[in-house]
């Protein structure tokens, strides 16, 4: 029997994967998290054989929980399934140590393949992401660079997005369990990096990014 398990902060989320994935024998969700330090917990608690990871986590995120575990147990693999467009978190995540990527839109059809080929060794991605990773292999160049977005670190773009989706600086901070003075720091950066001059300039970019990427 595989043992997994499943981190994400939507109950109903968590619910349907589960369902899904113990409806195949040899699978079974062991246990669930809805952060990622209750996840560490419970890493300590049993043996597990993969963690699936939401990237929108409170606190920890989901990608800084994917580096944690891989620096505590690179032979435990990780598999990101997640709202956001893989265009833009894919390379970030298996550059983390995930083993693959999943939107949630399809996982409900493509979560036990992930699943079996990650257990297998392998590595799941679109057919699209898949293309874009071999063309950059074979051309030398990372499919990261194409947009003025991927400049953005991991938290960066997690309090850019945030931004975008109208949250005030003191309400980022609460979330993520930082500093206000740190998540000031994070915009100054983003601000530098997206040659952005004021507040207002931010958010709005923030904005018309989320809205136009169909994020929410």
């Amino acid at each position: 029997m595989t043992n997994i398990l499943l981190v994400d902060d939507h109950p109903l989320m968590r619910k349907g994967l589960a369902m899904t994935i113990n409806e195949d024998p040899d699978l079974n969700v062991t246990c669930q998290a809805d952060s990622a330090e209750d996840a560490l917990d419970l890493l300590h608690a049993n043996e597990l054989d993969l963690v699936i990871i939401d990237i929108s986590l409170p606190g920890m995120s989901g990608l800084e929980l994917v580096k944690h575990l891989h620096a505590l147990h690179p032979n435990l693999p990780t598999l990101i399934v997640s709202r956001h467009d893989e265009a833009l978190y894919a390379e970030r995540a298996l550059r983390a140590g995930a083993r693959g990527y999943v939107m949630k839109l399809e996982a409900g059809n493509v979560i036990v393949d992930a699943v079996r080929r990650v257990l297998r060794g392998g590595i799941y991605v679109s057919e699209e992401i898949n293309d874009r990773l071999l063309m950059g292999m074979a051309t030398g160049h990372s499919p990261l660079n194409e947009s003025p977005m991927d400049l953005l670190s991991d938290r960066e773009l997690e309090v850019f997005e945030l931004t975008g989706s109208g949250l005030s600086t003191r309400e980022i901070s609460e979330r993520l369990h930082l500093s206000v003075k740190t998540v000031e720091s994070y915009r100054a950066r983003i601000k530098t990096k997206l040659n952005l001059n004021t507040a207002a300039e931010l958010m709005q970019h923030a904005v018309q990014w989320v809205e136009g990427e169909g994020r929410g």
